[in-house]
C-alpha cells in the first residue's frame, strides 16, 4: 500500500475472487462457471463485432435491451445492462445504501465489500442454524435490503411469497434480489416488479448462459430505479458494455434450446452428485444452484480443500465460524464430478 491512498480506503477488505490457475491443468470447480462453452453462434457474433472495434459501443445497449425486454415481458425502460452483475450491484450500493445495507452473514462476499467501499452502514443478519433465511429479520433494517436467491454459497432459496412479504414490509427501502443462479432453481421475482416500485432484480449471463468471460449482467425494476442506476452509470462509465459482449449476449438470447439443454444437464449432474456424496456420509445442503455446499462430519474443511487441490481439483473454501467446515463445489461435467466424488471420498476415508 502506498502513502497516497486516501485514509478512508486504507482499511478496506477487498473481495477475493476464486483462483484462475495458469499452467497446471486443474479440474476447475471453484468459480461456478458453466462447464459448457457457448454455442458457435455466440463466438461468431462476437468476432463479427470485433471488426468495428474502432467505434464505441452503444451506451444505451438498445438492441440487447429490446430482446431481453421481450423475453422477460417487461419494458425496455425497466432494464439496465452492466459489465457483469457485480457492476450493477456496485451501482445499487452507491445509489441506495446510504441509510444502511442489510444482508445475511453467509452470502455473496461482495456485499460487505460494496457496503464498506461506499461507507454504507452494514446490518449483517445471521441466517438460521440450517442456513435458511427468516423474512421477519429483514424488516426495517436500512435503505437497501440485499438477498441472493438462490443464496451463495449455500444454494438455498426463499419462496416468491417470502420475497413479496419482504418487499411489501419495506416500502421505504429498495429490496434487491440477486438472481445470479435462478435458472438452476427457485422462482424469479421479476413478475413482482410491476406491483412494487422498490423491487430491484439483478441477473447475470455468467452462469446459465456460459458468458462469465464476457462480463454481462443486468437489472430489472420499475423505471424510477433504473433511472437512478443510469445516473450512476453515466457518471462513471457510459460505455460500460463492450461491442463484442453486446453481440455475444444478443446471440446467446437466441439460443434458448441450447442453454435449456445445458442447464438441464447441470441440474441432473448436481442431483446425482448430491446423492453420491450423501450415500458416502457427506452432509450436503439442498442446492438450487449450479454448485453444492458440503462437509464431511469431523473432517476439516480447509484440509479437504487443500487435499483436493493437491489432487488437481479446485473447489472453494470460505474460512469462518459457520462456513469453515464446508467446501463449495461448482457443478462440472459428469466425468469431472465423478473424479471429484471419488477423490473426495478417498480423502475423508483414509
Amino acid at each position: 500500500m502506498s502513502r497516497f491512498l486516501d485514509k478512508k480506503y486504507s482499511s478496506l477488505d477487498a473481495y477475493v475472487p476464486g483462483e484462475q490457475p495458469q499452467g497446471k491443468n486443474y479440474i476447475k470447480l471453484n468459480t461456478n462457471e458453466s462447464p459448457y462453452p457457448p454455442p458457435p453462434s455466440v463466438a461468431e457474433s462476437a468476432a463479427k463485432a470485433a471488426a468495428s472495434l474502432q467505434l464505441y459501443s452503444d451506451p444505451e445497449c438498445r438492441e440487447l435491451r429490446r430482446l431481453l425486454a421481450d423475453e422477460l415481458d417487461v419494458g425496455v425502460e425497466n432494464i439496465i445492462l452492466s459489465n457483469g452483475s457485480d457492476e450493477v450491484l456496485n451501482f445499487a450500493f452507491m445509489a441506495f445504501g446510504g441509510g444502511g445495507a442489510a444482508f445475511a452473514d453467509v452470502t455473496y462476499g461482495f456485499y460487505p465489500v460494496f457496503a464498506n467501499l461506499h461507507h454504507c452502514p452494514s446490518r449483517i443478519i445471521p441466517l438460521r442454524a440450517d442456513f435458511t433465511l427468516s423474512p421477519d429479520d429483514y424488516i426495517n433494517k436500512g435503505s437497501l435490503i440485499v438477498i441472493a436467491n438462490p443464496n451463495a454459497p449455500t444454494g438455498l432459496v426463499i419462496s416468491l411469497d417470502e420475497i413479496e412479504y419482504i418487499v411489501k414490509s419495506n416500502p421505504g427501502a429498495v429490496v434487491l434480489i440477486d438472481e445470479a443462479y435462478i435458472d438452476f432453481g427457485g422462482d424469479s421475482a421479476i413478475p413482482l416488479i410491476k406491483k412494487y416500485d422498490n423491487l430491484l432484480v439483478v441477473r447475470t449471463f455468467s452462469k446459465s448462459r456460459s458468458l462469465a468471460g464476457a462480463r454481462l449482467g443486468y437489472a430489472i425494476a420499475q423505471s424510477g430505479l433504473i433511472e437512478d442506476l443510469n445516473k450512476i452509470k453515466y457518471s462513471t462509465n457510459p460505455y460500460n458494455v463492450n461491442s463484442m459482449t453486446l453481440a455475444a449476449g444478443y446471440a446467446a438470447l437466441k439460443e434458448k434450446d441450447y442453454y435449456a439443454r445445458a442447464n438441464k444437464n447441470i441440474i441432473a449432474v448436481r442431483d446425482e452428485t448430491v446423492k453420491r456424496l450423501r450415500d458416502s456420509g457427506f452432509e450436503v445442503l439442498p442446492s438450487n444452484a449450479n454448485f453444492i455446499f458440503t462437509k464431511y462430519p469431523g473432517f476439516d474443511g480447509k484440509m479437504l480443500y487443500t487435499s483436493l487441490k493437491e489432487a488437481g481439483i479446485l473447489v472453494r473454501h470460505f474460512p469462518g465460524p459457520r462456513t469453515g467446515d464446508y467446501i463449495r463445489v461448482s457443478i462440472g461435467r459428469e466425468d469431472q464430478m465423478d473424479i471429484f466424488v471419488n477423490t473426495a471420498i478417498s480423502i475423508v476415508t483414509k
